[in-house]
């Protein structure tokens, strides 16, 4: 089964900022919605695809709008994508903004696909977007408006739209969608995407700069090759694992689309760098295993819960195994235990096996 996406932490910044615009609190919507807010302080974090999903449709529940998605992306700004944004902005036309978000936008989420062609006179824009459990309504919508209105704003143009397709069935209310599209989608359609003229892509960007295009695009690349880069990269796995962990369990599959690679290209790499993923997760379970016990109120099911071991049992075996002693014994003399622990074989339901059975 393959794994789903993962997404850029700043991709919540518009769910809350919709939700300040629509006169609601955002301190509030992250309690009713169960969403600890402590992570949008964190640059670096990124959440499952369902995650984001799950937060547009309490949204749209939360504030009474149906169309939560379609609004959202009617307010998104290039600041939203951060330097993906800025790179857009500073292209020298609406074609060349639109490769670099097919380019680079796996930095903001690793699931989303932006494709596009000539048809006649003209361009077809298709978007698909793997967020989880199967694409959101509420996330694709805000993909299309946001991305429309984007267009616009690059080019200062008002953009006649020929067609708009979505594959998710039509909600009760269609009139939102003129005032967004200028007409009505087809819903229930095998793709999602927006026709234009072709003469689109050759628009100039207003705010095109090569000063500053090639300025912030060396910085996207940097981080997408720091996403992907040889050296280092088990660090780079490491350092994702303990953020994925508890939310899911990250498993090689997962990992592999999360640095943008193949599984064989991935098990390659960290060959490389004399390493295995299965010892990597063991590790990063290992250590965080270690911190947890040191915390005297967390309990022993807590832990294996937050490791995802199918039962205490499970996870005393595996802790054992990496240390030479139970978890109760690490507990006791957490130091003593640590000066002992310098190795870590293969445990069960380490990476590779399956975590929940």
């Amino acid at each position: 089964m393959m794994s789903e996406a993962s997404v850029a932490i700043s991709m919540v910044f518009p769910v809350m900022k919709t939700i300040v615009h629509k006169g609601f609190h955002a301190e509030e919507f992250c309690r009713h919605a169960s969403f600890d807010p402590a992570l949008l302080q964190d640059v670096e974090a990124r959440i499952p695809g369902s995650e984001l999903k799950r937060l547009m449709l309490e949204a749209a529940s939360y504030t009474g709008d149906e169309h939560f998605g379609l609004h959202q992306g009617l307010i998104m700004e290039f600041a939203d994508m951060g330097l993906l944004g800025y790179v857009m902005m500073h292209s020298k036309t609406v074609g060349d903004a639109l490769a670099a978000y097919q380019r680079y936008n796996v930095i903001l989420c690793s699931g989303f696909q932006l494709g596009w062609e000539v048809q006649g006179e003209d361009f077809l824009l298709t978007m698909k977007l793997d967020d989880g459990g199967g694409s959101s309504r509420h996330c694709m919508e805000d993909m299309a408006s946001s991305l429309y209105c984007m267009i616009g704003k690059l080019s200062n143009r008002h953009i006649a739209l020929r067609e708009v397709r979505f594959s998710h069935e039509a909600p009760s209310e269609l009139e939102p969608y003129y005032s967004v599209f200028g007409l009505s989608p087809s819903f229930g359609c095998e793709s999602n995407c927006l026709r234009m003229s072709k003469e689109t892509l050759e628009y100039p960007v207003i705010y095109s700069d090569p000063r500053l295009l090639s300025l912030f695009e060396s910085i996207v690349q940097e981080t997408k090759d720091g996403m992907t880069a040889a050296g280092g990269l088990q660090e780079q796995i490491m350092h994702w694992m303990r953020k994925t962990l508890p939310n899911r369990y990250p498993t090689l599959q997962h990992t592999a689309e999360q640095f943008g690679m193949s599984v064989r290209t991935l098990q390659h790499k960290l060959k490389s760098e004399n390493t295995t993923f299965n010892d990597l997760s063991v590790q990063v379970r290992k250590e965080l295993a270690m911190g947890y016990l040191r915390n005297r109120n967390t309990s022993v099911g807590d832990i294996a819960y937050a490791l995802h071991f199918s039962e205490p049992s499970a996870f005393q075996s595996a802790f054992k195994k990496w240390t030479g002693m139970t978890p109760g014994q690490y507990r006791a003399n957490p130091e003593t235990a640590e000066a002992e622990a310098a190795g870590y074989p293969s445990a069960p339901g380490a990476a590779g096996s399956n975590p929940a059975s």
